[in-house]
């Protein structure tokens, strides 16, 4: 526990060393930028390659693979920070089904908690503020307080002090994070002011490119003790809602997952200093940043394009339909399960009512082959007489969603 003292010496610590907040300038990539057009060309690709995809998609389905999508993006954005927790036991942590072992368990009640942040985000629980001090301070709070205690703790990789990290509160001490020295802990309210000022108040498509420049500054920032790369992810995934409409159906963060070391690459070189004018007028490199922006934006259009070749109707009946024929065949499910199936993703969802003529069958017949797709959890409703709709299982990901996120391997 810590004693008022402790808590007294840390507040004193926060000094404030003047710094202006010039230092993390450019905050946008300026309009004489030479790459300024094709960052443009590739902000309008996904704006529309994005509402394509929402728009293709029954608005039941968007909600389905809204919650598939929340464990992939939590699997992957935890995996950055390297800790591994499989979609298929973050699924289990959500029926607070959790592992005997307490590392395990601890990984799994992480994820739950960066889950249930994102829920409240996608609905639209920040109401706007994704790019406010208040709004970044929120999110790390919701996320830090589900922590077990063994996860809020840090320590100083030179001094081998143990730190604690209290939700939502910014540091109050100095921090170096590989080679970048972040600005003085009290300096971090007058940084976050500049960059609220800056990204708050962006039109569509400067705000789309601005999603980037962003992301890297808040880490620059480094407004936390702890938890900043989820937060800036958490952050970034909120203001692409925002501004795309993404339905939440596609994630940024596999991707920089799966390229995780040029992302790392990236935010690192964002962080040097400008050589010379050749770089921009700005203290930190602009030409950094709008490779930074090119890679982000195009790691955003790969995602869309991934999600919406995995969501192809023809394809995607084909292979939930096999597994259900291989379901039925192991006695899993009742015949003609797969009527059921093909009907729910033909119309996006299905009144109980028409699950019989579905099957051709009685009512009765036709609530037992309900039920027991609803007992397999692949389908669900939100109420006793509310229609059925699809659901995507994260332990059915690597059939009907290949290459979503690895198969679970069990030791």
């Amino acid at each position: 526990m810590e004693t008022k003292a402790d808590i007294k010496a840390d507040i004193m610590a926060a000094s404030d060393r003047g710094e202006s907040t010039a230092l993390m300038e450019p905050l946008l990539i300026g309009e004489t930028s030479r790459h300024r057009g094709t960052l443009t060309e590739l902000a309008l690709e996904l704006t529309q390659k994005a509402a394509g995809f929402r728009r293709s998609l029954p608005e039941s389905m968007v909600t389905s693979l809204a919650d598939l999508v929340r464990a992939m993006n939590c699997y992957y954005s935890n995996l950055i920070e390297g800790h591994d927790t499989h979609p298929v036991d973050i699924e289990r942590a959500l029926k607070n089904d959790y592992s005997k072992d307490p590392h395990k368990r601890d990984l799994q009640l992480e994820a739950k908690a960066h889950i249930t942040v994102q829920k409240w985000i996608d609905g639209d629980g920040l109401g706007g503020r994704a790019l406010t001090s208040g709004g970044i301070r929120e999110i790390h709070r919701r996320f830090c307080e589900q922590l077990p205690p063994d996860l809020l703790w840090v320590e100083d990789p030179q001094t081998k002090e143990r730190l604690k990290v209290v939700p939502g509160e910014l540091r109050h001490r100095d921090v170096k994070v590989g080679t970048h020295i972040p600005i003085s802990p009290g300096a971090v309210p007058r940084f976050l002011g500049r960059f609220e000022e800056v990204y708050g108040h962006l039109n569509r498509t400067d705000s789309i490119l601005g999603a980037a420049a962003a992301h890297h500054r808040l880490l620059w920032i480094h407004p936390f003790l702890d938890g900043n790369g989820r937060v800036a992810r958490l952050m970034s995934h909120a203001m692409l809602l925002e501004t795309l409409d993404t339905g939440a159906v596609w994630s940024v963060a596999r991707g920089l997952a799966h390229r995780v070391e040029d992302y790392k690459k990236h935010l690192a070189d964002c962080d040097n200093p400008r050589r010379n004018d050749l770089e921009g007028r700005g203290a930190l490199s602009e030409e950094a940043l709008t490779r930074f922006a090119d890679f982000f934006l195009r790691t955003c259009i790969d995602q869309v394009d991934f999600m919406e070749g995995l969501m192809q109707p023809d394809k995607l009946r084909a292979r939930i339909l096999l597994w259900a024929d291989e379901e039925v065949r192991t006695t899993a499910l009742l015949p003609k399960s797969g009527n059921i199936l093909e009907a729910v993703l033909y119309r996006g969802e299905l009144p109980r009512g028409d699950a019989a003529g579905a099957v051709g069958a009685t009512d009765r017949h036709a609530r037992r082959i309900v039920s027991a797709l609803i007992k397999r959890g692949v389908l669900t409703s939100d109420g006793a007489r509310a229609p059925l709709r699809l659901v995507f299982p994260a332990a059915l990901a690597s059939r009907w969603m290949p290459g979503l996120f690895p198969e679970r391997v069990e030791l």
